[in-house]
């Protein structure tokens, strides 16, 4: 897949999550099993091929950056919200599949669908995300009636870092799977549980051998 953006106005003291929940944001590049709670995310669904121009993927990142920021800058406003702490937007996810497809088919990117995402801290609430969305609309002049609140409960995972080429994540994958099985599990992807990508490098400025990738796979335990 694809990704960019950084945080840029992240305060050295502001709350980071890749820091904070490293079991999650920065596993070791072997895989693990693990528990995923219940978080909140913005979210644009969309469909087709990621990396290309004017797509829907390259523009649901912007409409999540829109409201990412809106949400982190508002203790600079009038709008407060409550139990609120500066913190550093979260990276860019996604969540990914093709019809009647387990798994992907990196081979038939224009048959992709997504939602992609990026995590919101507890304290924001949906009140607070519904105001962020009028907010943004109404200072960049920008529809972003496309950007929902998305509770996602992900539960029980394999998950590895994947150092490289998007296109080379079958390899990671596949070891995934191989250790999955070592195990006692089995792949649980559904119409609700999916394969997930958390993108810890920007390409625009990371050299695609060094990309760094959190790859997500939901299981169950093996019957």
């Amino acid at each position: 897949m694809i990704t960019y953006l950084v945080d840029k106005e992240a305060n050295k003291m502001a709350f980071d999550y890749k820091k904070e929940y490293k079991e999650f944001y920065m596993p070791k590049n072997k895989p693990g099993i693990i528990e995923i709670p219940k978080m909140n995310y913005i979210a644009v669904r969309g469909k087709g091929n990621p990396n290309e121009e004017n797509g829907e993927y390259k523009s649901s990142i912007g409409l999540l950056y829109g409201i990412a920021f809106t949400i982190k800058m508002s203790y600079k406003g009038t709008h407060k919200i409550e139990g609120f702490f500066e913190y550093v937007v979260p990276p860019l996810e996604g969540l990914w599949w093709q019809e009647n497809t387990q798994g992907l088919d990196y081979a038939r990117k224009e048959d992709m669908r997504f939602i992609s995402m990026i995590r919101l801290p507890d304290f924001v609430t949906k009140e607070d995300f519904e105001w962020a969305v009028q907010e943004a609309t109404k200072k960049k002049k920008q529809d972003f009636s496309k950007v929902e609140f998305f509770p996602y409960d992900e539960g029980l995972c394999v998950q590895c870092m994947h150092i490289g080429s998007y296109d080379d994540e079958p390899a990671t994958v596949d070891l995934m799977h191989d250790y999955m099985k070592a195990n006692g599990y089995e792949l649980d992807i559904t119409d609700t549980r999916y394969h997930h990508e958390i993108y810890l490098s920007d390409p625009r400025k990371c050299d695609v051998s060094r990309l760094k990738t959190v790859v997500r796979h939901p299981i169950r335990k093996a019957e």
